[in-house]
């Protein structure tokens, strides 16, 4: 099967082509590196995906309409998973075009790709941000989502409409799926759980927002590319064949209580910051996947302690003896 990846060098796109690489999947990947967090970081990444004969890698922005026109016409794909976005909730309050740019001129982009090209299964990436002020937990898919706090919440609810638009007009099959808090390996430098390892591991205070009063619903990086594995050849039956799942581990955890397992595994207390709620923030998040396990049997199997030890000796090994790599720097100065 021959599978477009936008976003590969991004923490999910990464490790969804390295598993459906190693099964022998084609993987076309796109992504243009930009500098939101360490671009160091997403070239690493890439460097492991390299090697593999069935990968591709080309640098496009997908906002850029006439190359992603032209790398729909010339790559016959017959799958899209669709995962570059501009993330993060409080940069969209410093740098909202960015957000236009990717999220809704982008995603425009993909999606006339898609009608264009027969695709077989769009996938993309919502988010648990567009529950917004929804108290009711768990999120359920069934919820209204009409009050984003955050211009990211609101791009990512408007990926979903305009998404549905386009299943329905053009008939193509399509799945969005709302991620919750996803963590792992190779990870996003700009998420807490990144954050409170790199400054323990330097001796720095952690910021704790809400006073350590908010509940998430974190989400082993396995665990995610599992239920994409499992979705890929699943298609909505309804008509439209458009389908919203919630992505989640269905087991929020207090953030107190998520310092506390990072502190252990670490050996070492965290110096905390306690401050208010952040603008754009929400006290918890919690994902309903009861739809999730009836139409493809997905089940989270990773529990949060296995998930941050993983987290914690990746970071170790990988600050402690990642260096430079001449060929994978000597590609993307080339563009």
């Amino acid at each position: 099967m021959k599978i477009l990846i936008t976003g590969v060098a991004g923490f999910i796109g990464f490790h969804l082509a390295k598993k459906l690489l190693e099964s022998g999947n084609q993987v076309y990947g796109v992504d243009n590196l930009n500098d939101y967090y360490d671009v160091g970081l997403k070239q690493a990444r890439l460097e492991q995906l390299l090697p593999y004969p069935k990968f591709t890698f080309e640098y496009l922005d997908i906002s850029d309409r006439s190359l992603t026109a032209n790398l729909f016409a010339a790559g016959d794909f017959e799958v899209v998973v669709h995962l570059a976005a501009q993330a993060g909730v409080r940069y969209s309050l410093e740098n909202p075009h960015a957000y236009v740019d990717s999220n809704l001129i982008g995603f425009t982009n993909i999606l006339e790709g898609c009608r264009h090209s027969a695709i077989q299964h769009l996938i993309f990436a919502s988010s648990s941000s567009v529950y917004g002020k929804n108290t009711q937990v768990p999120f359920s898919v069934e919820d209204r989502v009409d009050t984003p706090v955050s211009l990211y919440a609101a791009t990512k609810k408007a990926n979903e409409l305009m998404a549905h638009a386009y299943s329905h007009l053009y008939q193509i099959p399509t799945t969005g799926l709302r991620f919750f808090t996803v963590y792992g390996p190779w990870g996003r430098p700009d998420m807490a759980y990144y954050k409170f390892v790199k400054a323990i591991a330097e001796n720095r205070p952690i910021d704790v927002y809400n006073y350590g009063k908010m509940m998430r619903d974190f989400t082993y990086i396995d665990d995610v590319v599992t239920g994409i594995m499992k979705l890929i050849p699943h298609r909505a039956k309804s008509r439209p064949p458009y389908k919203i799942y919630n992505l989640g581990n269905n087991n929020p955890v207090e953030l107190q209580e998520f310092i506390a397992t990072i502190e252990t595994l670490m050996g070492k207390k965290a110096q905390k910051n306690f401050l208010p709620m952040q603008p754009g923030d929400v006290i918890t998040t919690y994902a309903d996947i009861e739809e999730l396990m009836t139409d493809i049997g997905f089940a989270p199997a990773t529990p949060i302690a296995q998930g941050l030890a993983n987290f914690v000796h990746w970071y170790q090994s990988y600050y402690l003896s990642n260096v430079d790599s001449p060929s994978l720097n000597k590609l993307v100065r080339s563009f």
